[in-house]
């Protein structure tokens, strides 16, 4: 993200997209390291120009990548609430979202044909290729999610949001934990994008945080 940041500092247009074999210091959200096997996973930032918020933006980008991932590899993945791409209750992929030098730089990371993982992420996360049993072209699904991350970018919010219900069984009805500290059952989004979590307290309303299903304790 930082070459794309630069980038967007020298003017580079919407829709620039930078792309990376592999990464040496990956990062997710809140710092978290992501792990990047060189020439298995895809890895993808992309300049975007949009007055859209950052959690709607968040949402669409996953959107994007959802529908190019299921229909590519033929799979079925689900969305964890706000970022994070889902197959078979592991980790698939992530976005992350940051402004910079005017621009919202979106970071697209997908485990495409990785056959195994550290010991310590082998339970949490998985690729295309541990799922699915086959390759599958980084070029081609790169140039795919490139395509429809500038169009579901460009929709309204609403229609963001509306499609990100209907497409992420962990807005509604889930039972979840959140960062350690909120226990509820999810209750669809507010206008924003943010998660609202019904607890025993009553209505929370989740802005940021790492959401869990509550059954697992990864």
């Amino acid at each position: 993200m930082k070459e794309a940041a630069a980038l967007a500092a020298q003017g580079a247009v919407h829709g620039t997209a930078v792309t990376a074999e592999h990464q040496t210091a990956g990062i997710g959200r809140h710092g978290h390291s992501w792990h990047s096997e060189p020439e298995a996973g895809l890895y993808l930032s992309i300049i975007l120009r949009l007055p859209a918020p950052t959690p709607a933006l968040t949402m669409a980008l996953g959107l994007a990548v959802q529908a190019s991932v299921n229909d590519l590899a033929r799979v079925a993945t689900d969305i964890r609430w706000p970022n994070d791409i889902m197959l078979n209750d592991r980790k698939l992929g992530g976005i992350m979202v940051q402004t910079e030098a005017g621009a919202q730089i979106a970071g697209i990371g997908v485990n495409v044909n990785q056959e195994a993982f550290p010991e310590e992420l082998s339970k949490i996360a998985t690729s295309l290729r541990i799922e699915t049993g086959r390759e599958h072209s980084r070029d081609s699904l790169l140039n795919r999610i490139l395509a429809e991350s500038l169009h579901y970018a460009a929709l309204e919010k609403s229609e963001i949001l509306r499609r990100f219900e209907d497409s992420s069984s962990w807005v509604s009805g889930k039972s979840v934990i959140v960062d350690d500290r909120l226990t509820g059952i999810t209750a669809g989004l507010d206008e924003n994008g943010f998660l609202r979590v019904r607890t025993s307290a009553g209505m929370e309303t989740v802005l940021a945080g790492g959401v869990r299903a509550a059954i697992d304790s990864a």
